[in-house]
């Protein structure tokens, strides 16, 4: 409801208009008796006419108010939900890497996409239809109780038996709205999840046996789906039971006060037996707005428990700076990703500006937890890194991540065009800028050999490229952002020896009078750093040149021979 709050004049509006369409609903069907009575029984046609008007002009500010309410209550609702879109979407991008790494893509999807567009039914289906309904049956009690009390009294001793009903109707289905919601965030996971790795389906033959478990989340889906199609299938019947019965009963006693001499006037009766169905069907209808309703809070619960987590990283700093020398100084760090399993262990480690070092080492010991931390990604549980001397939680988080470009082994290229994927929609990055870097780093050839050169399409995660061409699309990516501080994380691992080629000439370039960190499994590719930093189970093990560990019998020493043995065994 806080949400509301910007628009609070079609808030009010919406529920005046609720109000006003409970009245107009309600005086169509007194108007209907009044013609009964006073015109048509006693057969004076002379004003029925002008009645007749009357009557039309009722029905008119009904269609009216019932349009203005409608439109304006989905409108609020979708005004929200492009509200809560937003700050869901704010708070998602602002994570720290922690969150996504336990918090499945596919969950995050449905909440961001299906689950807000179900809160928006808070308002255009369930809230503001209840309260309507709720006004309309408070009217339609006090007309009844107006005009004829005992009638009333015989509408009133079938009402328990609804709200009954109702009430049991709303606990099953919030319960089978909740699986039903859970079962879909499962599906959705596991779709994205398929999608996105239907290589490795195919490559290992998993086809039926994904189909063999998607089966299964369907069918639980389906089932969750059918509980609830089962309780509506039971409540309405009962509902629509107790309306016939009220009529008949109704029809019933005015025929007996009739013959009892008692005489129950036929406009009475046909306002009587209106009213009950006007009485009834909200009651019905509460029921499965209550549905909408709930459907709409199992989603907002959802959603709010996101909006509502801290895992953020904490942007105190206020310290910016237009430029930086690019030092380096790691002191006492350690890190965890989960309590009492330590990554890093007391890692110390000074960069000069300009120096190019090299980490390398097993798989595991803490070399891309390292550079993580330097872009804070994670915070760390222990120690400093500072940068120039500033440590980086001084930084204000923009400004930091400004001087220092990653590129990743595994590279993210957006559904765009390559031009787009370098620039990220920095529109101080003219084209003739990128053509440019591309030709000092030498990658414009490659780019002007693609269909429509820079504004070609890569498609979802550029797929339409070679894992050497999105490579070289993130060298250029970084060089145009022009960053103090470069990392290169395994960034020349998996790619073709043509690709390789030019990644090296791009990255002399790129390096070149930057404070340079490259994590490489392969170790020829960094003999011309100026200095090799060795780690195992997060502690630095070994220092120095290529020149100077090669000669030792040290880690680099063993992992040198054991690369090499290896290229030689698959040679």
């Amino acid at each position: 409801m806080a949400f509301s709050k910007p628009y609070r004049l079609f808030y009010y509006l919406v529920f005046i208009s609720a109000i006003l369409l409970s009245v107009f609903s309600t005086l169509t069907p007194y108007l209907l008796k009044i013609a009964v009575d006073d015109y048509i029984t006693p057969k004076l046609y002379d004003g029925l006419l002008i009645f007749v008007v009357i009557m039309l002009g009722a029905l008119l500010l009904e269609v009216i108010f019932q349009y203005v309410f409608v439109y304006y209550a989905n409108w609020l609702g979708q005004m929200i939900v492009k509200d809560l879109r937003q700050i869901l979407f704010e708070k998602l991008i602002h994570f720290k890497m922690a969150y996504f790494d336990r918090s499945a893509v596919g969950r995050l999807v449905t909440r961001s996409v299906s689950d807000i567009e179900t809160i928006a039914s808070i308002f255009s289906q369930g809230l503001f239809m209840i309260i309507a309904d709720f006004f309309k049956m408070g009217i339609v009690v006090f007309v009844m109780l107006y005009i004829n009390w005992e009638l009333s009294l015989i509408v009133f001793s079938v009402l328990p038996i609804i709200v009954y009903a109702t009430r049991v109707f709303q606990k099953s289905m919030k319960k089978a709205f909740e699986e039903v919601r859970r079962e879909i965030a499962n599906m959705n996971t596991f779709v994205q999840e398929r999608i996105s790795g239907m290589k490795i389906v195919q490559l290992f033959g998993r086809e039926s046996i994904e189909q063999q478990t998607f089966e299964s989340i369907n069918e639980r889906h389906k089932k969750a789906w059918l509980k609830t199609v089962w309780f509506n299938s039971i409540f309405f019947p009962i509902a629509e039971i107790s309306t016939s019965v009220t009529i008949g009963l109704l029809v019933w006693y005015g025929g007996f006060q009739s013959v009892a001499g008692i005489q129950v006037s036929l406009g009475t009766l046909f306002l009587f037996i209106q009213l009950a169905q006007m009485l009834f069907r909200p009651l019905r209808q509460i029921a499965d707005k209550f549905n909408t309703l709930q459907m709409g809070m199992v989603a907002a619960d959802r959603v709010f428990k996101i909006i509502e987590t801290e895992s953020s990283i904490e942007d105190t700093g206020e310290y910016e700076a237009d430029s930086i020398r690019g030092e380096i100084s790691i002191k006492n760090l350690h890190f965890s990703y989960l309590k009492e399993e330590k990554v890093l262990r007391g890692i110390d480690l000074n960069v000069a500006p300009g120096e190019t070092i090299a980490i390398v080492g097993a798989t595991g010991a803490g070399k891309s937890t390292l550079i993580n931390l330097i872009s804070r990604f994670y915070e760390f549980d222990q120690g400093d890194i500072r940068i120039d001397n500033v440590s980086i939680r001084d930084y204000t988080l923009q400004n930091l991540r400004s001087h220092v470009a990653l590129v990743m082994q595994e590279v993210f290229l957006f559904a765009d065009t390559i031009f787009n994927n370098i620039t990220l929609y920095n529109k101080a990055i003219t084209r003739n800028e990128v053509i440019d870097a591309a030709k000092e780093i030498g990658v414009h050839k490659f780019i002007k050999t693609l269909p429509n050169g820079y504004d070609y399409n890569v498609k979802e995660r550029g797929v339409m490229l070679s894992s050497g061409q999105r490579q070289l699309i993130a060298f250029l990516r970084a060089y145009i952002a022009n960053p103090t501080i470069l990392v290169l994380d395994e960034a020349t691992s998996s790619i073709d020896s043509f690709s390789e080629e030019l990644i090296q000439k791009a990255t002399s370039k790129i390096t070149k009078n930057k404070t340079s960190i490259i994590i490489a499994h392969r170790l020829a590719t960094i003999k011309k750093a100026n200095r090799i930093i060795v780690m195992d189970k997060g502690k630095i093990v070994e220092m120095g040149t290529h020149d100077d560990l090669i000669n030792k019998d040290g880690a680099y020493n063993k992992l040198h021979q054991l690369q090499f043995s290896e290229e030689e065994t698959f040679a």
